[in-house]
């Protein structure tokens, strides 16, 4: 019982520890999360936001264009056009012992067989019971052109960098003071 308990308070923890992505600069090397991007020529970036396995794919691309706009607004554009834009997902999928059945052998557990051709399926008894998960990352990238004037208005991949970080700003998760 001291096991289940164990495992359990420890999942437990974990949980509570794991957090969304901030928005911030992505750390150096590989695995680094949060945004990065490189001047290509005058006026044109590569824009990119990758986050971790607790950040959904809806604000990987909004911190994507969040992050557009600013660079935008800091080389003192107006607006910007989305050249090419891609979302790409990492799926792992993570196993482990059923905290609550895996210990206790093939005796007591919550296995089920069923009747298939005739025949009664192998997975009942003494198999072991396992947790699996989906555990998904997303990546937005972007290439941009920066603009100065007015955004055209029948031009549906121009966005107006200041309206976009005003609506967008108050959604933006920043990293906590350390």
């Amino acid at each position: 019982m001291k096991r289940i308990l164990t495992v359990a308070l420890a999942a437990l923890a974990l949980s509570a520890c794991a957090t969304a992505t901030p928005y911030q600069p992505a750390a150096a090397g590989p695995g680094g999360r949060g945004y990065s991007d490189m001047r290509i020529e005058d006026g044109r970036w590569a824009v990119s936001f990758s986050g971790n396995s607790v950040t959904s794919r809806e604000t990987v691309e909004m911190y994507l264009l969040y992050r557009a706009a600013e660079l935008t607004v800091q080389n003192g554009y107006d607006y910007f056009t989305v050249v090419n834009r891609a979302v790409d997902r990492d799926t792992r999928y993570i196993s482990s012992p059923d905290p609550w059945y895996g210990g206790w052998g093939p005796y007591w557990s919550p296995y089920w067989r069923w009747n298939y051709g005739g025949a009664w399926s192998p997975w009942g008894w003494g198999w072991p019971s396992y947790d699996v998960r989906e555990v998904n990352r997303y990546e937005a990238s972007a290439e941009i052109l920066m603009h100065r004037g007015q955004k055209p208005a029948d031009d549906h991949y121009a966005f107006d960098a200041r309206e976009v970080m005003t609506n967008l700003g108050p959604r933006v998760l920043l990293p906590s003071p350390k």
